[in-house]
Order: C-alpha cells, then structure tokens, then sequence
C-alpha cells in the first residue's frame, strides 16, 4: 500500500512540476498585444482555465499523499539496520569469550648485538 501511494506521490510531483512550468506568466499578455510572439504553447487565449484546475487538482493529491506518508512513516516500527531484526524486541544476550593467552613476543635485538 505504501509503496503504490509512493510512486503515484513521485508521479503527482513530476506531473505537477510540469503543469507548473506550462501555464503562461503574467507578463506574456503585453507581449502579445505589440506584436511580440508570445511563447503560450495553446494559442493568444492561452489555457489557463484547464491548467488552473489541473494544477488545483495535483496538489490536493500532493498534499492527500504527503500527508498520508508523513503519517504513516511514524507509525512504521522498525528496528536499527545493525541488528537485521525489521521489529524492535528485547536485545540479542551478549557472549562473553573466554580470554586467550597470546604468546610472548620475541625480543628485538638490533643487528650486529
């Protein structure tokens, strides 16, 4: 479930980020009107209405799901990546080794001693 609200959640932003850079400034209006070619990809009217309530409509979804993720990312119990458990529970007992006798090193004489 979560992994779907994700990707339509990446979905919403890069559809969103698209919209966003389609709609006309408010500036390009003058442009038009003395003659300038006005760089509106549907025309002198432009598509305002339709890109207004797409872009109304994609941050709700944006919002719904952000919201829905923020959620649920505390919910979600997990435990810690050292452990490879994926649910916390009472700590691994701890092993204690007997200690090991090294041998002794060897004395260091210098050359020519």
């Amino acid at each position: 479930m979560i992994t779907a609200v994700l990707v339509l959640h990446i979905m919403v932003c890069i559809t969103l980020v698209i919209v966003v850079l389609l709609q006309q400034g408010k500036g390009a209006d003058i442009g038009a009107v003395f003659g300038g070619s006005s760089q509106t990809v549907f025309g002198a009217s432009g598509a305002g209405n339709m890109l207004t309530k797409a872009t109304y409509a994609l941050a709700a979804v944006f919002f719904s799901t952000s919201l829905f993720l923020a959620y649920n990312s505390t919910r979600r119990a997990t435990g810690s990546i050292f452990t490879g458990r994926s649910f916390p529970s009472a700590p691994a007992p701890i092993r204690v080794m007997p200690p090991v006798k090294l041998p002794a090193p060897a004395p260091n004489h210098p050359p020519g001693h």
